[in-house]
């Protein structure tokens, strides 16, 4: 870690032993009414969750647990086959209030100080750009950050996470049992199938999220899957 992208340190005692290499970066917002109290929260022994950096609104980098060590932030949660992401993944909080207390979009200072955070951690784990992810992605059922205001698309440009593809038509699946199933094998936890849709179009068409399975969503999912495929997505 290059010690100058982190402004402070406030030890978080929620951690244990990881169990699994770091192969995944979840983002998240903090979802409360302010900063200090997202720390409070994030330090507090009884709330039993940490992430291992918080970034405040004005691009603040607060270093909570150290990387190798697994922070509790994704809770009951699974992304391709993983379901203890917390072992596997570096979690970032964004200081924002999130959906219950007055959702707004990132600031600049703060997606300042996220890109050289986030392209650093990349590189030292060599993690693929699928799996940076939000934690609606990774828990769709209960979690909806970092939400539909999260500038993924510049993300992308800097090649940090996948950008959203390109389409030349509309495709709809024979039956909605194999839209299902293409999005499992993409990495989404389908129990909730009105809930997987919902974080899919969150992700990748914050435009409208309604939760149901239409033709543009159905060529996103087949454009992301291809380009999977032909190894084209790390």
């Amino acid at each position: 870690m290059r010690r100058w992208l982190v402004h402070r340190e406030v030890p978080s005692p929620n951690w244990n032993e990881r169990k699994l290499p770091v192969t995944m970066v979840v983002l998240h917002y903090t979802g409360m009414e302010s900063a200090q109290a997202a720390l409070d929260r994030l330090c507090d022994p009884a709330a039993e969750v940490s992430a291992h950096y918080m970034i405040d609104e004005d691009g603040t980098v607060t270093g909570l647990v150290d990387e190798d060590k697994r922070a509790w932030h994704a809770g009951r949660s699974s992304w391709r086959g993983i379901t203890d992401v917390n072992s596997a993944s570096v979690g970032i909080e964004l200081v924002n209030p999130g959906h219950e207390f007055g959702y707004r979009p990132f600031p600049d200072a703060q997606i300042e100080a996220l890109l050289p955070l986030l392209a650093d951690i990349v590189k030292r784990h060599n993690i693929p750009r699928a799996n940076v992810v939000g934690h609606s992605d990774v828990a769709p059922a209960r979690k909806e950050d970092p939400g539909e205001l999260f500038p993924w698309e510049l993300l992308a440009r800097h090649r940090l996470c996948l950008p959203t593809p390109k389409l030349s038509m509309r495709l709809l699946y024979d039956n909605e049992a194999a839209f299902f199933l293409a999005l499992e094998r993409f990495g989404y936890d389908i129990s909730d199938q009105e809930a997987a849709v919902r974080a899919f179009q969150r992700r990748w068409r914050p435009q409208r999220i309604d939760g149901q399975v239409d033709g543009q969503i159905g060529a996103l999912l087949f454009e992301l899957l291809l380009e999977r495929d032909l190894g084209h997505a790390r």
